[in-house]
């Protein structure tokens, strides 16, 4: 039987398959995906064709939404923020219901010098979940806060006494340093950012492993005398962080180095700038956390990994509502989780629960990864239609309609078949055929 001439398909006279009156390429269409089966065992022409769209990468130095969404599959519109403000309100129950067994159990824990103490370990912790939460939203999440933190603690422990100016000035330096040299690598190799900041959190470890006993803090600066200041300049920046990340453009803007497609595409020279600017950041937050931490604790300063450190501002950032993948956050997010995992850290020491700082850790990110698909699922813009999906298409590309079909593809549906001769036909009960 004759299936290389169906009746469901004839050529024109330059060879093209034809679907009524015009070519499947004048259609607007490539090529189907079934049209070359079968070529010597029988064939047909599928009903499905596949968009002649081409994924591409957006400019570098293009519009700032294309910095961040990919231009075919991208998310148009705003963010739902709803799913935020539901999480922070359980956010606040929770850190008011701890604040409340720490008042019935431990009242001296929220007045005079309890209090004071309190605000400075949650400044610290903030400064770590603010270093943290800005690489992220960066999209070149820093592993080094924690080792670095623990680093600067030993240093501004072994140099006090020589003040705090004096003390912490070379730290500064080179934490700067050190988060230049990880932008070096981030943006000159195109890395990914959790490598390189492993790298430099190793190199912090090794200064760490240079003490084989805990260390007395030397000097005698007290930061409970400034709780209030520090504990509300890091609710300031959290809060006008959060309000800053609402904002599309700017939102779009930080975390331009996120690919959109290859990751290893470059983004362009603002994404360069913009992690440089950010990892440094982050560096001199973990710095001066470092100093926090030694200066408002009542012993030693113990040698360890510091990793832990990294663990409890990652977790702290996640359950705040800050997405694992760095595009959508809350307002008040951070300034919540780490009042309430301040808040469970003092209270479980007081109760000698003696967990460590790493299991802590280790539940709250995976803790952060469940608050991460809540908002990933219910904070993404809602669905605007077809034309959503296709408003940022390449030129030239045919936007789908869901109410009629196209007018120069009414023809592909007709019911007449083509005329055919009358002696081409062959008659597949004839016996004479089958001797």
């Amino acid at each position: 039987m004759a299936y290389d001439e169906s009746i469901y398909r004839r050529r024109g006279d330059d060879g093209a398959e034809r679907v009524g009156d015009g070519t499947l390429d004048d259609l607007g269409y490539g090529e189907s995906r079934y049209r070359d089966e079968g070529r010597h065992g029988g064939s047909f022409v599928a009903d499905v064709y596949e968009p002649a769209t081409e994924r591409t990468e957006p400019q570098p130095d293009g519009p700032v939404d294309d910095g961040y969404d990919d231009p075919i599959d991208g998310d148009g519109g705003r963010d739902r923020l709803a799913v935020h403000l539901i999480w922070e309100v359980v956010l606040l129950l929770g850190a008011g219901a701890l604040a409340y067994l720490m008042y019935r159990d431990y009242p001296g824990e929220l007045r005079g010098a309890g209090l004071n103490h309190l605000l400075v370990a949650g400044t610290a912790l903030g400064l770590l979940a603010l270093g943290a939460g800005l690489t992220l939203r960066a999209g070149v999440p820093n592993l080094a806060i924690g080792p670095v933190a623990l680093a600067s603690a030993l240093h501004f422990a072994e140099n006090g006494d020589r003040g705090v100016i004096e003390a912490m000035a070379p730290a500064t330096v080179t934490v700067a340093l050190l988060g230049l040299a990880v932008a070096a690598l981030v943006v000159g190799l195109h890395v990914p950012s959790w490598a390189a900041s492993l790298a430099a959190a190793l190199g912090a470890i090794v200064f760490i492993q240079q003490r084989v006993a805990p260390v007395q803090v030397q000097g005698d600066y007290d930061p409970t005398g400034e709780a209030w200041y520090l504990a509300g300049g890091f609710a300031a920046l959290a809060v006008l962080g959060g309000l800053l990340g609402t904002i599309r453009t700017l939102r779009r803007t930080v975390g331009r180095f996120r690919p959109v497609g290859d990751p290893a595409v470059r983004r362009g020279a603002l994404a360069g700038v913009v992690v440089a600017l950010t990892l440094v950041v982050s560096m001199i937050f973990a710095m001066l956390a470092g100093v926090l931490i030694a200066a408002n604790g009542t012993g030693p300063v113990r040698p360890t990994s510091g990793l832990e450190w990294t663990g409890l501002a990652l977790g702290a950032v996640l359950v705040a509502g800050t997405s694992a993948f760095g595009r959508r956050g809350g307002v008040l997010g951070t300034l919540l989780s780490v009042s309430l995992l301040t808040l469970f850290i003092t209270y479980a020491d007081r109760r000698e629960w003696h967990i460590a700082l790493a299991a802590i850790a280790a539940v709250v990110v995976a803790g952060g990864l469940l608050v991460t698909r809540l908002v990933e699922s219910y904070g993404r813009p809602r669905p605007g239609g077809p034309d959503d999906l296709w408003r940022r298409a390449p030129a030239g590309t045919p936007a789908p309609s869901w109410e009629s079909p196209r007018s120069d593809r009414a023809d592909s549906w007709s019911s007449s078949l083509p005329a055919q001769r009358a002696e081409s036909r062959v008659d597949p009960w004839d016996p004479d055929r089958w001797r």
